[in-house]
Parts: C-alpha cells; structure tokens; sequence
C-alpha cells in the first residue's frame, strides 16, 4: 500500500465506477492529459476544427510494455497519429481507452501516462476523450491501449492506391525492421540485439513536407505490422498495377539485418513504427528524395522500386544475389503483440 493508502496495484475495484475508480481517473489520468481542448471531464467533448477531415482508430497490445527507444504510452501517440499524417491530415485530436488488467503496478500506469503526455505534445495533439476499464487478472496483458484520432485533411490531393500510376516511383523513408527487432529482443533478453532502438517516431513534419508534390504525390502509408511487403503487397492488389524492388536498395541497419538472420526473420516483413512507404510520380522523384533528406525524419529515404503494368497485383523482388523472385504478403504470425 502507499502512505495515502491507495492501493499500489490496479484492482477490480478501480474499474467498478466507485470512489477508486474516481480516483483513477481524476489523480493519475487526466491531470496528464487536461488541456485549454478537455478543460473538465464529461462524456463528450466538444472542439472546433475546419474543413474536410480523417479520422482513425488503433489498438496496442506490445509485450514488453517498455522497449529500447520507445514504450506503449508513446507508441499509442504517434502511431494513431501516423496513420492521419500518411492519409494526408494534420494530427488534431485524440481519445484515449486503457484496458488495464488486475494487479498491474500503478507506478507503471503512470509511467505510461507520463510517455503518452510528453508525446501528444510533441505531436501537437490534444487528448480530448477517454476511458478505462478494468479486466480480472489473467485476463489481460498488463495494459492495453486503444486511441482514435481526428484530423484536419491538408494533402492537395487524395492519397490512395487508385491514384497510383505505371512508371510512379517507391520510396522508403528511411531503414526498416528497428521496432520490430527492438521489441522481439527486450521481449526474449536477447544480448545480440540488445542496442538496437525502436524507429519509433512522429512522421507528420516529413508527410506534410512530401505533400508539396500535390497530385504528384500519389500513396503514403506506415510500415507497421507486416512491414515493407504488406503495404506495397496490399497497394499493388488494391491498385491493379504490378511493383518491382530492388532489395539492395532497401536501408538496413547492419546490427538489425545480424539479429533478423539469427531468427530466420526477414527484415522487409518486420514492423517498424517510424517508417513509412511513398509512390510519387518518376517526374517527381529526385525532388521527394531531396525533400525527404532535408527532414529528421527521413533523412535515409531511399527509392526502392516502381510501379509496372506487368504482373498486376504482384510485387517481384531483384534479390542482392541477382535473382528474382515474387515477395508475397507475409503469413504466419511473425511476431505476435509488437505493436
């Protein structure tokens, strides 16, 4: 127990609408999350916001719940945040739900409120909505988090797999398969990757710096779960056009490519928090990557590929040894809970 005499660990009990529950809310979550856009707790918050919008929704189950370069708190933030900022929208507001399970420490809680707090200020988002619940233990993994984001649509143009052309440019935004290395090796107390830190990272300034291209910026998305393969898989299905990489091209960290080899994991179907794919027009090309190298955040893009008419639906690889092959959507549970 602490000196207050609240109790140390999550219990039923906080999740029951009660006296605990009240305390919850209004002592540990929402003084982190109060702000001039939530300036008093009801079910509903009104906010102002103009033109046309984007809204999303995401839920993290990461095991562990702390991981080099990164955590859930801050994963939560920037990963709902991402996902507007690829669709073309400036991150505006967020919600917040926290699944939490019977018995996990509240210092931890904290912690993780803490992370999410510094990271929706360097988003410049507002948590504006929440709510918890409790799940008797056993029957949770410690802390679940569920976000949904509103934003404001400042793209010139839809960015979708039907705006995607023959001869359109791929481009990585900078070197794959960090989060999901980072995750599996704090995860299993791996020494070999060990150093290896999540790309975990806020990726609206470099998005909305590539959306100068207007119309000749066609597609963007993160390359979260299944990596580099399910985004430009599932954008060549969606689009009907055929897509060829080169696998050379792809940054890779060396530690990163030594840890995957150990695994039998390939890094193009990892998951990564800080990366995301972009299909610009081939006259565009340069202009993007010059623009991309000026950012933080993409200061490693790269061109890995283009768009054919060949082969529609399928995207064939140029291996480092010269072959080719077919690089088909992953399959089987690579790494379970890393986002």
């Amino acid at each position: 127990m602490k000196n207050d005499g609240e109790p140390a660990l999550i219990t039923l009990e906080h999740g029951s609408g009660g006296a605990l529950s009240s305390e919850l809310v209004e002592k540990h979550i929402y003084p982190r999350f109060s702000n001039p856009a939530y300036p008093e707790l009801t079910d509903a918050t009104r906010f102002d916001i103009s033109g046309e919008l984007c809204m999303t929704t995401d839920s993290y189950t990461v095991d562990p719940i702390r991981f080099p370069g990164s955590d859930i708190g801050r994963l939560a933030i920037f990963g709902t945040c991402n996902d507007l900022a690829v669709a073309g929208a400036r991150p505006k507001y967020l919600s917040v739900g926290l699944i939490l399970e019977e018995g996990f420490p509240l210092a931890d809680l904290d912690a993780v409120l803490d992370s999410m707090r510094r990271a929706a200020g360097e988003a410049q988002v507002s948590v504006v909505t929440g709510d918890t619940k409790v799940v008797p233990k056993g029957k949770g993994g410690g802390i679940y988090i569920n976000t949904a984001g509103i934003g404001e649509h400042v793209a010139g143009s839809k960015l979708a797999p039907g705006a995607i052309r023959p001869g359109d440019s791929i481009i990585v935004s900078g070197p794959v398969g960090a989060h999901g290395i980072a995750v599996m090796a704090a995860r299993e107390g791996l020494s070999v990757g060990s150093d290896i830190q999540s790309d975990c990272a806020f990726l609206f300034p470099a998005c909305h710096a590539l959306m100068a291209l207007g119309a000749e910026l066609r597609f963007m998305r993160d390359a979260t779960r299944g990596g580099v393969a399910a985004v430009v898989g599932e954008a060549a299905s969606a689009a009907g056009v055929g897509v060829e990489l080169t696998e050379e091209s792809f940054p890779i960290d060396g530690a990163v490519r030594t840890v995957a080899e150990i695994l039998g994991l390939y890094p193009l179907e990892i998951a990564n928090e800080g990366v995301f794919i972009a299909v610009v027009s081939e006259a565009e090309t340069e202009r993007a990557l010059e623009i991309l190298h000026g950012t933080r955040e993409a200061a490693q893009a790269a061109l890995v590929g283009t768009v054919t008419s060949e082969h529609p639906g399928t995207v064939v690889l140029e291996t480092e040894i010269g072959g080719r092959r077919i690089l088909d959507l992953p399959r089987g549970l690579l790494l379970p809970r890393i986002c």
